[in-house]
């Protein structure tokens, strides 16, 4: 199965999920992006690696674990989505030491914070896009030009929308419940518009 290399396109604030940040990942030879919703330490993570300039007074986590590999001559080669199940993306890393590679587990916003760190390209593969990947196409007329954040909000629509599409039809029901329960009725009616379009 062939894989297709991403790049980060950006992070933005989840406008449906309280605390919930959009990763937004598009491939390099193509026009499909591959939203996926992460929490907020995560997007933090992933931005200052983004932003060479900032430095945290204390490293974080991502960063203790590039210093760790580093002492230890260990290094991340290439991070691979290489699952989506129920809505969740499953990642590997690639890490090569003495040149022996291994292949770890781990939650794919870890790895890419991890890829930012290392420089190290991030892929999925073909039927991955196929199934959660989406056109973002902005026609260049005045009248319909968007800007980058309306772009990205529109991008985290589509990965709420494309994650709820991989939930059970049971999960959906309880996550309806929480939904309400919590008063998040902006959610809670995507969940009973997915319900409903199932149930036709």
């Amino acid at each position: 199965m062939s894989l297709v290399r991403l790049n980060i396109k950006g992070i933005s604030y989840s406008q449906t999920q309280s605390g919930a940040y959009a990763l937004v990942l598009s491939e390099v030879e193509g026009e499909r992006t591959l939203p996926i919703i992460i929490g907020a330490f995560e997007a933090q993570s992933i931005a200052i690696a983004l932003e060479k300039e900032i430095k945290p007074p204390r490293p974080l986590t991502h960063d203790l674990f590039k210093t760790f590999s580093d002492r230890f001559h260990i290094k991340v080669k290439q991070v691979i989505i290489h699952k989506l199940v129920d809505g969740v993306f499953y990642s590997s890393l690639i890490c090569e030491r003495d040149k022996i590679e291994e292949i770890i587990d781990a939650r794919t916003s870890d790895a890419i914070a991890l890829a930012t760190r290392f420089n190290a390209p991030i892929f999925t593969y073909e039927n991955i896009l196929d199934k959660a990947g989406i056109y973002l196409k902005i026609k260049d007329d005045s009248s319909l030009t968007r800007t980058k954040i309306e772009v990205e909000e529109m991008a985290i629509e589509l990965a709420e929308e494309s994650s709820l599409k991989e939930i059970s039809l049971n999960e959906l029901h309880k996550q309806l419940d929480e939904a309400v329960d919590n008063e998040d009725y902006e959610l809670a009616a995507k969940i009973r518009d997915e319900i409903s379009k199932r149930k036709k």
